[in-house]
This record gives structure tokens, C-alpha cells and sequence, in this order.
């Protein structure tokens, strides 16, 4: 599994697979942490197209509801693919901050 063809859509499931690492949450949960974790407030139509993308993946998957709210859980896969994504992120980070390092 990876985050490939998520276009741009990939900051948002980044976000949202990074939540769900830390457990299961619902929307407003999702959002809230997001918020806290990142900075970044996802309006509902980016957290839930996020979310059906990565639930049509198998990165992430909805449990029953608990009265109104729809709990995700991040799938083994999921947490693969932001592991993967991750990683990535890091040694490319790490290049650019010893590169600007060096120009100093």
C-alpha cells in the first residue's frame, strides 16, 4: 500500500493517517486533533473525501457507529503506507536542511 495516486489530496490523508495513529476517532475528533498535532483546520468535505479515499484504499476503516458518530481505525496497511510516506519525508527533510545548512 502507499499514498500514490491521492494526488492532491495527499496533505489531507497524511493528516488525517497521522491522527488515526495515535487511535480511533470520528470526524470532529479527527479535526480537532489535526488542529492541535498540525496547525491545520480540514473543513468536513476535505476530512471526509480524505477519509473515503482512504477507506476505498484500505488504509483506513470505518467501525459501526457509536449512536451518531462514525468511528476510523487505521488498517495495518494504512499504517504501512504512513510509515513508508514518512520515512521518505524525513531523509528528503534531512537533505534540504543539511544543503541549507551548508550554504549558510
Amino acid at each position: 500500500m502507499s499514498l500514490d495516486g491521492l494526488g492532491r489530496f495527499g496533505d489531507p490523508a497524511v493528516l488525517v493517517l497521522s491522527s488515526l495513529a495515535g487511535g480511533d476517532k470520528h470526524g470532529y475528533a479527527l479535526i480537532k486533533d489535526i488542529e492541535e498535532f498540525a496547525g491545520v483546520v480540514l473543513g468536513p468535505g476535505t476530512l471526509y473525501g480524505a477519509l473515503t479515499r482512504l477507506e476505498e484504499r484500505g488504509l483506513v476503516k470505518a467501525l459501526p457507529a457509536d449512536e451518531r458518530r462514525r468511528p476510523y481505525r487505521l488498517t495495518s496497511g494504512g499504517a504501512a503506507a504512513l510509515e513508508d510516506y514518512l520515512r521518505h519525508a524525513r531523509a528528503v527533510a534531512n537533505v534540504g536542511l543539511r544543503r541549507l545548512a551548508a550554504a549558510s
